[in-house]
């Protein structure tokens, strides 16, 4: 009986030994690498935006609201719901305000999913994904 005693005894210190690792690492991925952290404020990025329109009309966001394309909206990763961010079009300098009330993009290399509106005011309706400048207002 000591041997499983001891067994148990060694196995749980191997836990312990690796349950703060474990943590240290992990806490290294709940901030965003672009300075702004989880809460958004400071936020700025450059990256890929692209939109969706039509066809989500009227379909719940992530945070409870109906999603309507003619809003300035935009779905983003991390940012929190309500978040207000400017939006510049790196292409033709035109920049809108949105919220953030949705999740998303879904695919990789974007860092902002607009409403539709919104990529009209940028002039991206054409083109569908152009690269911005993503910074919190809040």
């Amino acid at each position: 009986m000591p041997g499983v005693f001891m067994s148990e005894t060694l196995s749980m210190f191997r836990s312990l030994f690796w349950l703060p690792v474990l943590a240290l690492l992990l806490s290294g991925c709940s901030t965003s690498p672009f300075g702004g952290g989880e809460s958004g404020h400071d936020y700025r990025a450059e990256g890929k935006a692209s939109y969706y329109g039509a066809k989500h009309h009227g379909k719940r966001t992530a945070s409870g609201e109906r999603f309507n394309q003619h809003a300035l909206t935009a779905a983003h990763r991390t940012l929190p719901f309500g978040t207000r961010v400017k939006v510049t079009n790196l292409n033709n300098d035109r920049s809108v305000v949105v919220r953030i009330n949705d999740r998303g993009p879904h695919i990789r290399g974007r860092i902002i999913d607009l409403s539709r509106e919104a990529a009209d005011r940028l002039g991206m309706l054409r083109a569908g994904v152009v690269r911005v400048r993503v910074e919190s207002l809040d």
